[in-house]
């Protein structure tokens, strides 16, 4: 495939070291993405979480102005795509958009199948179980949290309240947040991988081949040399001189030669010398 030597050893390290730092920076990179996807998700688990708690005191008042003046105000956030709360049955209550009010929330949704797969609900999810990813009817990409509200002594004690302490789960909170500053800071990301691995390719391939053309292809040049002119009878050159296989290679070479040289001017001085005409 390559005729050179130089094209033989530079070429296919050249080629090892682009392939190892492509892999490798792919694979960061989906740690990181993984790490940074985790992240947000843990984030949004806890506004979810904070907006429970900051809306039980209303619950616990059944103040559903107060709640809808809140979910209203978290609506209305930057980056807040969607923010609601529904029923055991699955009735959205109160909704950031009021559009939504009164309508029933599909049970094969995305976020409602993980709980809803099964002839019983489940109760209970994990962190990572309570997020789903979606597009937007505007084409938004959004990071949705499902959290449910579950039921305490101060909701079952409640005098306006009609629930049994063995209802686990009265409601849903359902809030959205846009994955556009996420997405943002993978291209970022992305962009500055690119540029360290062009760097990190650059500087191993230079390096590489600086090394090579040093103390691998220039010893052999001048051994090539050195040879290439001796094979064609000139005399009194001296070897190239290296601390390595090369340099022993070329003294080796030349002794050769010199032995060679001196084998032939005996033979020529014990022949007979060609009879006269």
């Amino acid at each position: 495939m390559f005729k050179s030597f130089a094209a033989k050893a530079i070429v296919p390290p050249a080629l090892a070291v682009t392939g190892f730092v492509i892999v490798c920076c792919i694979l960061l990179y989906s740690v990181i993405k993984t790490d940074m996807l985790n992240d947000a998700i843990q984030h949004e688990t806890n506004l979810a979480d904070t907006i429970i708690k900051s809306t039980r005191y209303a619950m616990h008042e059944d103040d559903r102005e107060m709640l809808r003046n809140i979910i209203g105000n978290i609506g209305q956030q930057k980056g807040v795509e969607q923010v609601r709360i529904f029923n055991k049955k699955g009735v959205v209550a109160f909704s950031a958009n009021h559009a939504e009010v009164n309508t029933t929330v599909d049970k094969k949704a995305p976020g409602c199948i993980a709980c809803h797969e099964g002839p019983v609900a489940a109760t209970s999810m994990g962190r990572m179980e309570q997020a789903r990813r979606f597009i937007a009817p505007r084409g938004t990409s959004v990071i949705a949290i499902t959290a449910p509200i579950y039921n305490e002594p101060e909701c079952f004690t409640a005098p306006c309240h009609v629930h049994t302490a063995g209802q686990k789960v009265l409601g849903i909170l359902d809030i959205g947040l846009s994955e556009e500053p996420l997405q943002r800071t993978l291209a970022t990301l992305r962009m500055r991988m690119t540029v360290f691995c062009l760097m990190v390719l650059a500087l191993a391939v230079g390096g590489v081949s600086a090394l090579l053309q040093r103390n691998v292809l220039m010893p052999i040049r001048e051994l090539w040399d050195f040879v290439s002119r001796t094979r064609r009878g000139e005399t009194g050159l001296t070897a190239p001189v290296y601390r390595d296989e090369i340099g022993e290679l070329a003294r080796s070479f030349q002794e050769m030669a010199e032995r060679l040289n001196t084998s032939r001017d005996d033979r020529a001085r014990r022949s007979p010398p060609p009879p006269e005409p």
